[in-house]
Parts: structure tokens; sequence; C-alpha cells
């Protein structure tokens, strides 16, 4: 082996793989540090672009679910509404049939009356005053949009809540004070009553589709985020024991450029 004093190859060979071996083992310290296996678009850009489209598809799935959570509150608080207008009208029921009977004095007609007005007006307070956060419910659309992210996984669900005020029902006007008028009012009562059962049937149905797609979303969220998972996230095991290996290799790298350095002392020798 000839030797020279103006390059000293074995050192620019072991300097050079020692680079090498620093930057994969600066590589997998910030994996382990970070505990993802792509930390920046040089580690794996097309795993990257994949990652990114999935985190992108799951955000909108995760407010997706939310917002279907939220239309069902609005739509179960209508429904508890109208659960107390049944109860209202199941009370004119008996009010009116009480009325529609012969033999009540004026007076006794007159305040079963007044009990069955107090009761109409409790049933448009109901319709006017229900809101969920702040908005009204009754006469209105409530509806989620729900999307993963995609133009063709776009979805909008819900339904019109309507007005359930005396006039809606058809019950303004209706009086106890005689049984001419409380056989009308009774028809009257009964009818709203039905159509306050089928509006509950309705806002159930709704319920049930709003409910199914949250359910839809998160499930499918959580299916993405896995697979996010594993094209992002590092394999600590084996990370582990590549980053042991590549701190070997440079502590050996250091040791092989310090011999190498020390042989081209050789030439001073013999200068001697």
């Amino acid at each position: 082996m000839s030797l020279s004093i103006l390059n000293n190859i074995p050192a620019l060979e072991a300097d050079n793989q020692l680079n090498i071996t620093t930057t994969q083992a600066n590589k997998y310290l910030q994996e382990l540090s970070s505990g993802s296996r792509i930390n920046s678009g040089s580690d794996d850009a097309a795993g990257l672009a994949i990652a990114n489209g999935l985190n992108a598809n799951v955000a909108a799935l995760n407010q997706s679910s939310l917002n279907a959570t939220n239309a069902t509150g609005t739509l179960q608080t209508a429904d508890g509404a109208l659960a107390q207008i049944t109860t209202l009208l199941n009370r004119s029921v008996t009010l009116a049939t009480e009325a529609s009977s012969t033999g009540l004095s004026t007076s006794q007609a007159k305040a079963i009356d007044t009990e069955y007005q107090a009761l109409l007006g409790e049933i448009s307070n109901i319709n006017n005053s229900t809101n969920f956060n702040g908005t009204a419910i009754f006469g209105t659309s409530v509806s989620a949009f729900t999307s993963d992210g995609t133009t063709s996984g776009t979805v909008s669900i819900g339904t019109t809540v309507v007005a359930t005020d005396t006039t809606a029902l058809a019950l303004n006007g209706t009086a106890l004070t005689t049984t001419a008028d409380a056989t009308s009012a009774l028809a009257a009562i009964n009818a709203a009553i039905s159509t306050v059962s089928a509006e509950r049937g309705t806002l159930g149905a709704a319920v049930e589709q709003l409910q199914s797609a949250s359910t839809v979303d998160t499930t499918e969220s959580q299916n993405l985020t896995t697979a996010s998972s594993n094209i992002t996230s590092a394999d600590i095991s084996s990370v582990v024991a590549d980053d042991t290996k590549y701190s070997i290799l440079e502590q050996t790298g250091v040791s092989a450029l310090q011999q190498a350095n020390q042989q081209a002392q050789t030439v001073l020798k013999l200068l001697q």
C-alpha cells in the first residue's frame, strides 16, 4: 500500500460512512421521540400524502358525527315538547267529554271551558317557546350535513318540524261552554292528537336516521384513523433494534476514522 500525504483515502471513506451512519441513527432517534415513522416528506412522500388525505377524511367524519348528534338533540327536544302537548290534549279530551254531557250548570260549564282555554294557551306557549341552543324549533327545518371529505360522500339528513300551536292543530275558536260546542271540540281535539302522534312518528324516524349516520361516521372515522396510524406510526420494537444497531455502528465508525487518521502518522516516521 502506497503512502500519501496529499489525501488520506481511508479516512475519507471512514468519514463518509460515519456520516451515513449518523444520519440513520438520528432518523431512528427522531422516530423514537415522535412515535412517527414519517416526520418529513423525505421519509415517505407517498405515505405522507395518503396519511394526510385520510386525516382530512377523519376530520370531516368527526364533525359530521357531531352535526348528526346536534340535530338529534334538536329533534328529541321537539319530541319532548310534543309529548307534553299530548298530555295537555289528553286532559282536553277529558274536559270536552265532561262538557258534552247534559246536566251541567252554566257556572260549571264555564269553569270547564276556562281550564280548557288555559290548556290551549299552554299548547301555543310550548310551540312558541321551545328552542334548541337559542333557536326556535317548531315551524323550522332541522338537518345535519354529513360528509366523509369527498364529493360523493356528502349527505344532508333531517326533516321539518311542523308548527303545533292551536292554529295549526285547528283548535282555535273551540269552546266547551255548550254541549254542542263541546262535542265539536272533542272531534277537533282527537284529530289534533292524531296529528301530534303522526308528527312524533316523523321525528322519531328522522332521529333514528341521524343516530345511524352518526354511528356510521364514527365507525368509519375509527377505521380511517387506524389506517392512517398504520402508515405513519413507528414500529417501536423495530426502531429500537435499528437505533441500537446504528448506535454501535456510529461508535465503530468513530473508531475506524481515528485509526485511518493514525495511519497517516506513519509518513512522519519515514522522515525521521
